[in-house]
């Protein structure tokens, strides 16, 4: 008892401080989730304020809490986990801010899985890269695949005031939740971690001075696509598809979702367009339709480019070197470019 009297409020935080949010590398205090804390005279009050339903994870984490004290010398524990209040709608809108030192935050987005998106992102990145400051953030938290395209899993550096610092490669600064998630374990996470880790990205991240800021986004319009375009400011989105209806169905909601927060969609890039043979160089459709420039027509943007289907590009993304620096001469390099450049003229105008 004696020991639990020595305790200051400060020692508890600091013990605090060394337990991480279920799933998450970020401690309990500096996610703001301790509201107070206070002694008694057999032990300590705490507060938290925790928005999840999760009930596996408010025990795991209360279990935590009570051992840590416990070991600490902390006789009685007295833990009050409660939701957040919810704030007026007023307060709620937070006007979208820039990313200081990023001139251009282009979102590559998709409304489904499976067209290639990351792909493109990177490759779009590493084009740009040729002429200008560039990075690329890997947003999909739940399935991260920037280490597997670029070869590469370090863990990054922190400042001294404990903000990320990408790492650099191909002349590009890269971050990813793949890159912090060293141990590669499943992110089954609800909303509002995958929000507020989102926003971390934005805020904690020491990217210096960069021309153009790539985003590569999950698929769909779920939390991660409603933290960014509430929270960030964009020069605009660019939406991938491929050619066949069902991409287009899906496409569409997610350009919508861009229109209806005042984000323009820059223009739209059809994937898989044909099969490019590496020999001849024939081209053999692939999928029936023309969902590119069908939703390029829709939303009237401009259809940036169509990309060819070729084994090489998913080599390249398994061996860990983009495709545009690996095949120089490519058209499918070309195109890549083309669409860079497109992109360069439509964010400075």
């Amino acid at each position: 008892m004696q020991k639990s009297k020595q305790l200051t409020t400060e020692d508890i935080q600091n013990i605090l401080k060394g337990i991480n949010y279920p799933g998450f590398s970020r401690d309990i205090v500096s996610f703001g989730m301790v509201k107070s804390i206070s002694l008694t005279e057999t032990g300590a009050d705490l507060t938290l304020h925790i928005n999840t339903e999760n009930a596996e994870t408010l025990n795991q984490l209360e279990s935590t809490i009570r051992e840590k004290l416990s070991s600490a010398g902390i006789a009685s524990i007295n833990l009050n986990i409660t939701k957040p209040a919810a704030q007026p709608a007023q307060q709620q809108a937070v006007q979208p801010k820039p990313i200081p030192q990023v001139k251009h935050v282009i979102a590559i987005a998709s409304g489904k899985g499976g067209v290639g998106k990351s792909t493109v992102s990177i490759n779009i990145a590493a084009a740009l890269s040729k002429k200008y400051k560039t990075g690329i953030l890997d947003l999909d938290i739940y399935g991260p695949s920037l280490p597997m395209l670029v070869g590469d899993t370090r863990q990054p550096d922190m400042t001294s005031d404990k903000k990320l610092v990408p790492l650099e490669k191909f002349n590009m600064q890269l971050m990813s939740f793949g890159f912090i998630n060293n141990e590669n374990a499943p992110a089954v996470w609800r909303g509002p971690m995958v929000s507020r880790m989102t926003q971390q990205f934005f805020e904690d991240v020491e990217w210096g001075e960069l021309d153009y800021l790539i985003l590569d986004l999950p698929p769909g319009t779920g939390d991660i696509q409603l933290t960014l375009v509430q929270k960030l400011a964009l020069t605009g989105a660019v939406m991938v598809t491929t050619p066949q209806e069902l991409a287009l169905l899906d496409v569409k909601k997610g350009a919508d979702m861009f229109a209806k927060v005042n984000t323009p969609v820059l223009g739209v890039i059809e994937n898989m367009t044909h099969y490019l043979c590496p020999h001849c160089h024939e081209t053999s459709r692939i999928f029936p339709g023309s969902g590119g420039a069908e939703e390029s027509k829709r939303l009237e943007v401009p259809l940036l480019g169509h990309v060819y289907l070729s084994p090489e590009l998913a080599q390249s993304a398994d061996s860990g070197t983009p495709y545009v620096l690996k095949y120089e001469e490519s058209p499918i390099t070309a195109e890549f470019h083309k669409i860079a450049e497109e992109l360069v003229n439509l964010a400075e105008a």
